[in-house]
């Protein structure tokens, strides 16, 4: 089964549940209603992997919010947050852990040959597309930024 015929399922499961799935249903039709605006604005049908990067984004936009009601003090709209996070991690692959993403951006400095700071977008080129959902830009910027300031 692919991933949006199974978040369509899910949702249909939701649905049945009445309110025991009432924030689930609203994350799942959330993420569908994401997925066909995206396919709608590319004009085309998302494969697994395009499901992927969309899910991954808006959980992305999720942890962003918790993490703002967090730090004004709302830990009530955080926890709503956290929960839509957890619903949308179980569409999701695992992500990588620091260990394999360290080895990942070794090999894309070795790849791209780089040795200064200024060679971070050669290696975030080479890098993003592998790690694509399974890791976040920004963690990865940095373990880029360290390894290359190793180098000097």
């Amino acid at each position: 089964m692919q991933l949006k015929e199974r978040l369509q399922a899910d949702m249909k499961v939701a649905m049945k549940a009445r309110e025991a799935g009432k924030k689930r249903l609203w994350v799942l039709r959330m993420a569908l209603s994401a997925l066909k605006n995206v396919e709608i604005a590319k004009g085309i049908l998302l494969d697994d992997a395009g499901v992927t990067e969309v899910l991954a984004a808006e959980q992305r936009s999720r942890r962003d919010t918790a993490a703002e009601f967090r730090r004004l003090g709302r830990e009530d709209a955080a926890a709503e947050a956290d929960a839509e996070v957890a619903i949308l991690s179980e569409y999701l692959p695992p992500p990588l852990d620091e260990g394999e993403l360290r080895a990942m951006v070794d090999a894309a400095v070795l790849e791209t040959g780089a040795v200064v700071p200024r060679d971070l977008g050669k290696v975030m080129g080479k890098l993003m597309p592998r790690v694509k959902g399974l890791a976040d830009g920004a963690l990865v910027q940095k373990l880029v930024r360290e390894r290359l300031g190793e180098g000097n």
